[in-house]
């Protein structure tokens, strides 16, 4: 079920609004835990289990955790949650990943099983961490009751595509929170920009972009260069109005019931660097990866470059169970290393569309990476769009945008 189907809108999400507007305050919890389970069993029911399993795992660690006093004890808990669900979302996410490299190196295995991806196992996988290591710093108190931390890993609005949602943000809006006619109409409003923004403009650009980047790596060497740089073009457009439009939903849908959720996009596509792009871009995954993993590992303190490779590494992988993924991550690593180095104070003296050119072209050769999942397709890619095929700069006579 998504956010843009006729199914959701005018049943689910209507019937959801309806029964939580009817009950009484101290029932609306209830509402929107048994929705959200609903939901995800509707992907899949058998990974409802999953889902469960994996919050009451971070509910008992959490617990320990901050009524455990010695330091040791504290830090094999915080290391049972991390082998827990960070082992979790290696076996369904990357088994398959790991083994299809290891049977293309060695033969082994001869077969490879298939892994069905539960429904938002990375977007609830990293907010229980969040959670359990904020409690392990401290800097959140452990949520006593089970069922308020399922639903605060379960809430519908975000699983899909974020943004990733830190219990610090809600904690108080769990047990608290008032909701006013305004919010509501912000919280419409803002669910309706994203809807159409989905289902009118990335929709579009996605048709537009399927037709100039067609599938096979002979039919993509038909097109033309020029065809080739507009097919990314509006692939450009649709990525970020595909998430955007899903955030802006999410962020819609909380706001209709009290939860005032963090933006995740900020105009990413002005920005004047690529370190610039990755301020405004998914930035609740930036802030995750830069409060859990690179300051931890010694941030700008020690070790700068290699934090940085581990994060960006770390950062593609998470998008996908792909080598593509993965060199796009390190793709974004040598540019942000170059501006840390030299090229950052450089862009700081030249005019500002200087950088907005600069930003662009990077964005745009990265999402190369990150649409073609195929080696061979990419780098038969990135040879056409820099004039290494012969093609002419022209568009084929049949081809149909929209």
């Amino acid at each position: 079920m998504v956010f843009s189907s006729l199914l959701f809108v005018f049943l689910f999400l209507t019937l959801n609004l309806i029964v939580y507007f009817f009950v009484s305050e101290k029932k609306r919890n209830y509402v929107l835990l048994i929705f959200s389970l609903i939901f995800y069993a509707w992907g899949g029911p058998k990974f409802l289990i999953l889902l469960v399993g994996e919050t009451a795992a971070s509910w008992f660690f959490a617990l320990q955790i901050e009524k455990e006093k010695s330091t040791a004890r504290r830090r094999l808990y915080m290391a049972g949650e991390c082998v827990v669900l960070l082992g979790l979302l290696g076996f369904f996410k990357y088994t398959v990943f790991f083994l299809g490299n290891l049977q293309a190196l060695t033969g082994f295995p001869k077969e490879i099983p298939q892994i069905v991806l539960p429904i938002g196992i990375s977007f609830y996988t990293f907010q229980l961490l969040s959670y359990v290591i904020d409690v392990y710093r401290g800097e959140v108190s452990a949520q006593p009751k089970f069922w308020k931390l399922l639903l605060y890993s379960s809430l519908f609005h975000q699983c899909i595509a974020g943004p990733i949602v830190r219990y610090e943000t809600v904690a108080n809006e769990i047990d608290e929170r008032k909701i006013s006619s305004g919010d509501v109409f912000v919280g419409v409003r803002r669910f309706c920009v994203g809807l159409a923004k989905k289902s009118i403009l990335a929709n579009s650009c996605a048709s537009a972009a399927d037709t100039l980047l067609p599938a096979g790596v002979e039919a993509l060497g038909a097109q033309s260069t020029l065809g080739l740089w507009l097919g990314m073009l509006f692939y450009m457009l649709q990525i970020y109005l595909d998430f955007s439009a899903y955030c802006d939903m999410a962020i819609g849908m909380g706001r209709m019931v009290g939860f005032h959720y963090l933006e995740n996009f900020n105009y990413p596509y002005i920005a004047k660097s690529a370190q610039d792009f990755w301020r405004r871009w998914h930035i609740s995954l930036s802030s995750f990866f830069r409060d859990y993993v690179y300051i931890p590992l010694g941030g700008n303190r020690r070790h700068q470059l290699r934090n940085m490779f581990i994060v960006w590494a770390l950062t593609g992988l998470w998008h996908g169970a792909s080598w593509n993924f993965v060199l796009w991550g390190l793709y974004y690593f040598v540019f942000l290393a170059i501006e840390k180095l030299f090229l950052g104070q450089l862009l700081e003296k030249l005019p500002a569309v200087v950088g907005h050119a600069y930003a662009l072209f990077i964005i745009v050769v990265g999402w190369v990476f990150f649409y073609f999942d195929d080696v061979s397709r990419l780098g038969q890619m990135l040879k056409l769009m820099f004039g290494f095929s012969g093609q002419a700069g022209v568009l084929p006579t049949d081809t149909v945008l929209l």
